[in-house]
């Protein structure tokens, strides 16, 4: 959301609106094809987080406000997924679709926001660039909110423009600049850090600027952004229990050079085995963005004091960043690559400015074909790889287990996604605290786990179990359970001895959630 042109200075750098090579244009079509089928084809099982995600929007809509308090997450994205669902249903590719129509609106604006930032060009290539984006089909193919802030940061960025470039702008942008602020602190709380950056660079163009005529639409602008945040004030109490009791317990905080190693390697695919690289090229071209300009069509120089055209977006990217990660370290919280969503639309900009610093046409068409290229392997590895083990531990399960059995899940964020395919006629528990396993209590999640007894679960799971077999789901590598899955199954092969294990964890393998099977037989 960051485009601070006033109506008396042009944006330097600007392409204007010539004709974009044709090549060019037929690269971005064919990577807008390609994308599109991508946003709709992944045929992994949902893991944990798209699981907690269904579980959560699919009751009443007065009962969401109130299980979100022990999940730590915002009601914007799961009001949405509930009323999409009474639609299309809970199935998989049905509850996933509606990112993958988030990420599909998505395009145009990039495209909008490329040829206002740059002129047709800049948009040609900055939609191809979010088209094939690893991070952006990963998060299209996912049951949770960050398609969606997307959206809602690219609709911002095209506002803010127009507020803040207009000397009376009229009611109805600021109105949508209220709201698109509002929607995104109600989608996903890093929006505090994306605005609150927003809001640091409008007042420093503004305390830069001189005369009435050019401050005036950046005080504006900076006043809808805020008024933004009324709407957050219903949720304020929620937020504020949320940030005492939740937080993130399944991760530890991390420095922020790993932040932004982390970072660029997600936009580059995550856990393919080129994203290191894809994610170096995407910083390198993200900073010939900032410092590059073009001699000739083979020679670029750098200018250390940045060229004005993607000035504000870097300065965004790095004040979100920087606020974000000092919060975190603050408060002993973590980072991880997904909450980046707020900030990735300015990073495809800045990514699709440096291509546009190659002049020559064949060398810039190459560059970008090379980057769509290693891009499309990343991206199609991420939509097709499995996120969980959980359909092949149900099905495992569902092959042996008798009515009344009892399946228990260690530790309890293995339940949602592992049970999602496992037949209903098994009593179904989670460690530590033996209740229903569709979601998972984050509040006071690490003292809770502190104080579980593996060995007096193991009584109580014996005890439930009476003449039926018990099936222990389990992973020993959760945060704040660091050796209690172990010392549980000890227990229970101590008191039911004779276990078997149907399914090894694939731990470092193909799946993101792995999990083992072990059952322990009925008392003779």
């Amino acid at each position: 959301m960051t485009e601070f042109r006033t109506s008396s200075r042009r944006a330097p750098d600007r392409a204007g609106d010539e004709a974009t090579p044709i090549e060019i244009v037929v690269i971005a079509l064919v990577a807008v094809g390609l994308g599109v089928v991508l946003r709709f084809v992944t045929r992994s099982p949902l893991w944990l987080d798209e699981a907690l995600s269904v579980n959560i929007a699919r009751l009443p809509l007065a009962d969401i406000p109130a299980a979100l308090r022990h999940d730590g997450h915002p009601p914007l994205y799961y009001g949405l997924l509930h009323g999409w669902m009474q639609v299309f249903g809970t199935g998989d590719g049905a509850v996933r679709s509606l990112s993958g129509l988030f990420s599909v609106v998505a395009l145009p604006l990039a495209w909008l926001a490329g040829r206002r930032r740059g002129g047709p060009l800049l948009g040609w290539i900055a939609v191809a660039v979010l088209a094939l984006s690893p991070f952006g089909l990963r998060y299209a193919t996912e049951t949770r909110m960050y398609a969606l802030v997307m959206v809602l940061v690219l609709a911002g960025y095209l506002v803010v423009d127009d507020v803040a470039r207009r000397a009376r702008p009229g009611w109805l942008p600021l109105a949508a600049l209220a709201l698109l602020s509002g929607a995104l602190l109600l989608t996903h709380y890093w929006a505090i850090w994306l605005l609150g950056s927003v809001e640091l660079v409008l007042a420093w163009r503004w305390w830069r600027s001189t005369g009435v005529e050019a401050r005036r639409p950046l005080a504006r602008a900076f006043l809808a952004v805020a008024a933004g945040g009324l709407l957050f004030l219903p949720w304020l109490p929620s937020f504020l229990y949320q940030s005492a009791h939740t937080g993130t317990p399944w991760a530890s905080a991390q420095r922020p050079t790993s932040v932004v190693a982390v970072a660029l390697a997600d936009f580059g695919g995550g856990s393919f085995h080129d994203a290191e690289f894809v994610g170096a090229l995407i910083l390198i071209l993200s900073l010939l963005a900032l410092f590059g300009s073009a001699i000739d069509g083979r020679q670029i120089v750098l200018d250390l004091r940045t060229r004005p055209q993607f000035r504000f977006e870097a300065a965004v990217v790095a004040l979100t960043l920087a606020i974000g990660v000092g919060v975190a370290t603050l408060a002993d919280g973590a980072f991880v690559s997904r909450y980046a969503a707020v900030f990735f639309p300015l990073v495809v900009l800045l990514t699709a400015g440096g291509i546009t610093r190659f002049t020559d046409r064949r060398i810039r068409a190459a560059v970008l074909s090379v980057f769509l290229g290693l891009g499309l392997l990343g991206a199609y590895w991420n939509v097709t790889y499995p996120r969980t083990q959980g359909r092949v531990a149900a099905h495992a399960i569902d092959a042996e287990a008798a009515p009344g059995d009892v399946v228990v899940f260690c530790p309890d964020q293995l339940g949602p996604a592992f049970s999602r395919s496992l037949r209903t006629d098994l009593d179904r528990v989670v460690y530590p605290s033996l209740s229903p396993p569709e979601r998972v209590d984050w509040v006071d999640y690490a003292a809770r786990n502190a104080a579980a007894d593996p060995a007096a679960v193991a009584t109580e799971l014996t005890d439930r179990a009476a003449g039926h077999r018990i099936f222990v789901v389990w992973e020993p590598s959760y945060h704040t359970l660091e050796g209690q899955c172990e010392a549980l199954v000890g227990a229970l092969s101590a008191a039911r001895p004779g276990s078997t294990t149907i399914v090894v964890a694939d731990a470092g393998g193909p799946y993101f959630e792995p999990g083992s099977v072990t059952v322990f037989p009925a008392p003779s």
